[in-house]
């Protein structure tokens, strides 16, 4: 269902570097003054970069997002890579691309209840899809990985919306996890595994190499948006909204890796209803008078 490595094409997981897996984040870009200007989706080519370091800088960061964890073992807690969300290196429309994300940033999100630069947009994904640690923000790496992106918004405006960005919402349903598990084993095991493990073709969707639960994707609204846009990867669009819900909420309900801090998510107590676990002000709103 969700493939593996760039090339190959689409994969499920949670928001590398820069998807749209917080929702509130969409809400604030199109509540700003920009939010109501909207570019076509294109997709830049090299031979627009007349400068040798930056067209090198750029393929080092796009080279690092295919192979994030062979190229950044210290900081991939498990098997997968950026482009196991963001398809195409980023390219895919409807699929989180990376086109005009360089664009919306700085941004506020309510996840953080604060202001982020794209580098702490980028280390939310190593730490939370990817399970493992933050890059240095001044580190070489950091910077080709922020080049390739600024590479992919050429000609976006400054707090522009792009055509096909993030994936098409969806209306929230309420899943079935028998429904999803029946879906899961018929239309997505062959790429995923009967238990989710993974293979060549798809990484893995749940267990100790998968994305921990402070990830975007491990919120069932997400992901199901996902799968309906993007996946299965051989017929894409296939699956019903509903269907897409099933299966997002069987994968979420099964085991994966903590998030250390997720408690302190959403610290001005407004966490999607999707959340699959507690905060700290959520809980501090909750029992004050």
């Amino acid at each position: 269902m969700i493939a593996g490595r760039l090339p190959l094409g689409l994969t499920l997981l949670a928001a590398v570097a820069c998807g749209r897996g917080d929702r509130t984040e969409d809400q604030a870009v199109r509540q700003s003054g920009a939010a109501g200007h909207v570019v076509a989706f294109r997709v830049p080519s090299e031979a627009d970069v007349l400068d040798t370091e930056m067209l090198r800088s750029l393929r080092r960061g796009r080279a690092l997002m295919r192979d994030t964890r062979d190229s950044l073992p210290a900081h991939v807690g498990n098997r997968l890579a950026c482009v196991s969300c963001h398809a195409l290196d980023g390219t895919q429309r409807n699929a989180m691309p990376l086109i005009g994300v360089y664009a919306r940033f700085p941004q506020y999100r309510a996840r953080s209840g604060r202001v982020d630069l794209l580098e702490d947009r980028v280390n939310d994904c190593f730490e939370r899809s990817m399970n493992g640690r933050a890059l240095d923000r001044s580190s070489a790496e950091m910077r080709d990985m922020i080049a390739y992106m600024a590479f992919l918004s050429r000609g976006v405006p400054a707090g522009a919306q792009v055509d096909g960005q993030g994936v098409p919402p969806l209306p929230p349903l309420v899943g079935d996890t028998a429904r999803g598990a029946q879906l899961f084993g018929q239309t997505c095991s062959q790429c995923h595994g009967a238990e989710g493990q993974g293979s060549m073709a798809g990484p893995p969707l749940w267990g100790q190499d998968s994305y921990n639960i402070g990830a975007g994707m491990a919120r069932v609204r997400t992901a199901a948006g996902f799968i309906r846009s993007a996946m299965p990867l051989t017929n894409p669009g296939s699956l019903t909204p509903q269907q897409a819900f099933d299966v997002a909420t069987y994968i979420n309900s099964r085991p994966r890796p903590d998030f250390a801090m997720k408690a302190l998510d959403w610290p001005r107590g407004d966490p999607p209803p999707d959340v699959a676990y507690p905060t700290d002000a959520a809980r501090r709103r909750a029992t004050s008078p």
